[in-house]
C-alpha cells in the first residue's frame, strides 16, 4: 500500500473508532396493532398478583365499603358496563382491552389507541393540543395528556367519571390520576406500567404491568355489542349470541 493509500485508511479507522454508538430512535415508533403477551420468566405476572394484576387494593374503609356493595350488586343481578353493551372507561379498558387487539396510530401532536373492544378510542394530546381544564367535563375515558421522557411515553390521564367502577370494581372520586409509562422493551414488545393514585379511595398508589406484542398482519374487525347479546352457556362461559 502506498504511503498516500495508508494515511488514508488510517484516517478511516480514527473516524470509525471515534465515531458515537448508533442509538435507537427517539421518539420510538409505536404505530401497529398490539395484543397482550405474557413474559416467559413470570407467566403468571408482571408485577405482583395474577396476569399483572395488583394482588389486592389498599381501599379506605369507604371506598371498600362500596366496592363490597358493588361485587354484592354484580352476583346478584350480573349488571355490569359489559352488560349494557357500554365500554368500561380507564383504566379498565386498558387492562381488559388488552385481552383484545389494540392499533396505536402515532402522529407528533396526537397518539389515538383504538381498542377492538367495544370499539373504544382513547386520544392522547401533547401539550399543544391538551383540553384546557376550564373546558373539561367527566368523560369514561377522562383526558390524557402525552409527553416524551426520553424513549418512554408518559400517559397522565385525569377526569374520569366516578359513576362508572374502576379497576377491580375499585370504586373511585375526581382525584383518581393515572400515569403510564410505556417503552418499547424491544423492537416488536411493548411494556405499559400503569400506577392508579386516589387520595379518597385509596390508600397509596398501585402500580402494575401489562405487556403487549406487534402484530404485523392483523386487521382491525369490528366489536359490535347490541341488544345486550352477552349470555352465560351451559358451561359457565360469556359468550355473544351472533346478529343476522
Amino acid at each position: 500500500m502506498s504511503t498516500r493509500g495508508r494515511i488514508v485508511f488510517a484516517a478511516f479507522l480514527a473516524t470509525v473508532a471515534g465515531a458515537a454508538p448508533l442509538r435507537a430512535q427517539v421518539p420510538p415508533d409505536l404505530t401497529g396493532v398490539w395484543t397482550d403477551y405474557v413474559e416467559p420468566q413470570q407467566p403468571n405476572a408482571l408485577a405482583g398478583g395474577q396476569g399483572g394484576l395488583a394482588p389486592s387494593l389498599p381501599f379506605t374503609d369507604e371506598a371498600r365499603r362500596k366496592s363490597d356493595a358493588y361485587r354484592k350488586l354484580v352476583s346478584a343481578t350480573g349488571d355490569t358496563p359489559g352488560g349494557f353493551c357500554l365500554g368500561p372507561g380507564v383504566p379498565s379498558i386498558i387492562l381488559g382491552g388488552a385481552t383484545y387487539p389494540m392499533e396505536i396510530v402515532q402522529r407528533p401532536e396526537q397518539i389515538t389507541i383504538l381498542y377492538e373492544l367495544h370499539n373504544d378510542v382513547r386520544r392522547i394530546y401533547f401539550s399543544a393540543r391538551a383540553v384546557p381544564e376550564a373546558d373539561r367535563v367527566p368523560f369514561r375515558n377522562g383526558y390524557s395528556s402525552g409527553r416524551w421522557e426520553g424513549d418512554t411515553l408518559v400517559v397522565d390521564t385525569v377526569g374520569i367519571k366516578t359513576t362508572i367502577p374502576s379497576y377491580q370494581m375499585m370504586p373511585h372520586s375526581d382525584k383518581m390520576r393515572i400515569v403510564e409509562r410505556i417503552r418499547l422493551v424491544a423492537p416488536d414488545y411493548l411494556h405499559d406500567q400503569i400506577t392508579i393514585e386516589d387520595p379518597v379511595a385509596l390508600e397509596k398508589p398501585v402500580t402494575y404491568t401489562l405487556a403487549y406484542r406487534r402484530m404485523p398482519n392483523y386487521k382491525m374487525v369490528e366489536f359490535v355489542c347490541e341488544n345486550n347479546r352477552e349470555y352465560t352457556d351451559a358451561n359457565g362461559a360469556v359468550k355473544l349470541r351472533l346478529g343476522q
